[in-house]
């Protein structure tokens, strides 16, 4: 008796591990695909016109005594609370000069997140006219 479980066994042992040991899953999305809206400013036209605010900066341009760390994700918050879904406001708006170069590099940054993550929209009218952002709907 023990040789014909053991054989039963070795019969099972040889058998594919699919359906024994490891399940195969299927998943169905039926979830529509996600639109994505192009932003119709060009990457260049806001280096333009984040250029812009730096020379504005450069006539804030102060001794700095304490530097505090500036945070990406804290900067996309306070964006998503300035901005509303209905009104524009100005690209040159968003940013305050006090802050020195390094608080508008972090304020353009986490404008460029907020585009990655489709939670702004830019707009500009014509080229070379300002650049407007609101929230997207």
């Amino acid at each position: 008796e023990y040789e014909r479980y053991r054989g039963a066994a070795e019969s099972i042992d040889r058998l594919p591990r699919v359906g024994r040991e490891v399940h195969l899953v299927v998943i169905e999305n039926d979830a529509p695909p996600v639109k994505r809206i192009e932003p119709n400013v060009s990457l260049f036209e806001l280096l333009d016109a984040f250029k812009e605010v730096l020379v504005r900066a450069e006539l804030y341009r102060h001794h700095q005594v304490r530097l505090e760390p500036l945070s990406v994700r804290e900067r996309m918050t306070q964006i998503l609370a300035k901005i509303n879904s209905e009104n524009f406001i100005g690209f040159a708006d968003m940013f305050d000069l006090r802050e020195g170069r390094m608080g508008l590099v972090v304020t353009f940054m986490a404008i460029l997140e907020l585009l990655k993550e489709s939670l702004v929209v830019v707009v500009q009218q014509e080229p070379f006219a300002p650049i407007h952002l609101k929230a997207a709907a």
